[in-house]
């Protein structure tokens, strides 16, 4: 035969969702059978979702895996299918079975086990060494799996074992460069092995990491052939070549390059409906400043979620400007969400009354800007408990960078949206998200951002300017720059070094916060790791 016709699986696989994720396999292959495919392809890790972590220590988890995957097995027909799955076999790998005829009719273990930024698999799993190449109507196809690709070898051997075209299944973590990475990897790969390559990646969000799909056809010169959209799921069909060893895409979602903005807010929007939907949470709900961090984490809310499943609340003081109150009222007129307006300031001076013994002698300081925080974060949480939705935090990446963020008060929060989108970023998403239908005020995007927890307050009386802000903070969280470094670049040295302090001590606060999705190349938590206690600076 001269054609196959590969189906691959764009979609979601939750972590822990065993049954659900098998019921997703027969459904997905039925549908691919009646579009023609002889070969359907999942991401990664199919039925046990990923990353499953330390579920795969559990040994009623693995053996949950095995009669999913024997289940599927049984039920395989003429049409060949690839599932990921973990293997328990004294040893635990990271699998993928080969579906046909009613059998598993072999399985590959991944080869290379990735162990840097937000992967720790040599925790759980053990290499596989022997390269797998199977037969489909006729064509060779070679199978890896994820970081199999990523280095030269695994690939080198299955050409060298025959194979006519390379399949690879992933569970990819979405950052803003990642895309571009990939392609440059998959073109070199497909050049060096004059092999075509169809590389599908799973959708979604769990817990901190987002996996973007954005599978992709390489042919064997290494120019792209067809790119899937980011975010969004889809069985796409794919037609191989056997003559000429190209590939076709069939059908595909229409793919326009779009702005950066526009991939990393869908990002968060699927990050907001996975980690709600998935852990059954009725809504959410947040406190709305009149600023433009808890603007933009409303127009995300409520494009994730729904209007209907989303409160706004705003808690002003005598700090608090007719502006925010009247934009933040606009914005949830506005996109239609259940508002509420609480003042603190009597509960503020009532916790103040109560100090009162304990404060005397010692001048007002931040200490009564926090208690003002605080006490919202103690209103928001009352409400979380009472009406059972989610409370998300508001806070950016710059601001978790530097501390700038009250412990128990605006840090309060089960989920936040936007911990890894530096401010320059927020401003940028916000634009873009405004202008398609005013979501977001421009007045809010405009003003200069400010606190409000004491007279004509502004972010850069304690800050520095946040282009500088982020600049400096890039450089030294993702680049691993020293201060030397990024003062050599024309940036101040007391600031760097100002800076740089303000990163170091705050690791505590950092600790606590609530997790949020991942959108750039090192974010705090799963992969950036730095000890609270630590004499080095």
């Amino acid at each position: 035969m001269n054609a196959l016709r590969i189906a691959l699986a764009q979609h979601d696989f939750p972590v822990g969702a065993v049954e659900p994720n098998a019921q997703r396999v027969r459904d997905l292959t039925a549908s691919a059978v009646a579009a023609g495919a002889q070969l359907v392809a999942f991401p990664e890790l199919t039925l046990s979702g990923y990353p499953p972590e330390d579920l795969l220590l559990r040994p009623s988890f693995l053996e949950a895996c095995d009669k999913a995957l024997d289940a599927l097995a049984r039920e395989s027909a003429d049409v060949t299918t690839i599932v990921g799955h973990p293997l328990l076999m004294g040893e635990v790998f990271n699998a993928a079975s080969v579906l046909r005829q009613g059998a598993i009719e072999t399985t590959y273990r991944k080869q290379a086990l990735p162990n840097y930024t937000v992967f720790d698999e040599k925790r759980y799993f053990r290499s596989g060494s022997a390269p797998c190449v199977i037969e489909v109507e006729g064509v060779r196809v070679g199978l890896l799996i994820c970081e199999d690709i990523w280095e030269p070898e695994p690939a080198a051997h299955v050409a060298t074992a025959g194979a006519e075209i390379i399949v690879v299944i992933n569970a990819s973590p979405y950052d803003i460069h990642q895309a571009a990475t990939r392609e440059a990897l998959l073109a070199q790969r497909a050049k060096d092995n004059d092999l075509p390559i169809a590389y599908v990646n799973q959708i979604g969000g769990q817990d901190d990491l987002l996996f973007d799909g954005a599978s992709l056809l390489v042919n064997r010169d290494g120019s792209i052939a067809a790119r899937a959209p980011s975010f969004v799921e889809a069985l796409l069909m794919v037609d191989f070549d056997r003559a000429t060893r190209t590939l076709k895409a069939v059908h595909w979602p229409a793919y326009e390059a779009p702005p950066e903005e526009a991939i990393v807010y869908a990002g968060l929007v699927r990050g907001i409906r996975d980690y709600i939907g998935k852990n059954r949470f009725p809504g959410v709900l947040l406190g709305l400043s009149g600023g433009i961090d808890s603007a933009l984490t409303l127009a995300l809310a409520v494009d994730a979620l729904g209007a209907d499943k989303v409160t706004a609340v705003m808690m002003p003081t005598r700090y608090t400007s007719d502006l925010s109150l009247r934009e933040a009222k606009a914005q949830a007129d506005h996109l239609g969400v259940e508002y509420h307006v609480l003042p603190i300031g009597g509960v503020f001076d009532s916790f103040i009354g109560t100090l009162d013994p304990v404060f005397a002698g010692r001048a007002p300081d931040t200490t009564e800007e926090n208690l003002q925080s605080r006490t919202r974060g103690v209103l928001l949480m009352a409400m979380s408990n009472k009406t059972g939705k989610l409370l998300l935090s508001t806070g950016n990446k710059s601001e978790m960078a530097v501390g700038y963020a009250t412990l128990y008060g605006d840090m309060c929060g089960a989920y936040a949206p936007l911990k890894d989108v530096y401010k320059t970023l927020v401003f940028r998403l916000s634009r873009w998200r405004t202008a398609i239908d005013g979501a977001i005020p421009m007045a809010v995007i405009e003003r200069p951002p400010s606190a409000e927890l004491r007279e004509d307050q502004k972010d850069e009386d304690s800050l520095p300017p946040y282009d500088d802000l982020d600049a400096i903070l890039e450089l030294f969280i993702e680049g691993e720059k020293s201060a030397d470094d990024i003062a050599a670049i024309g940036f101040d040295r007391d600031v760097v070094a100002r800076v740089i302090r303000l990163v170091y001590v705050n690791e505590f606060k950092r600790r606590q916060a609530a997790p949020g999705p991942r959108v750039t190349e090192k974010a705090f938590g799963r992969e950036r790791r730095y000890p609270i206690t630590s004499g080095w600076r």
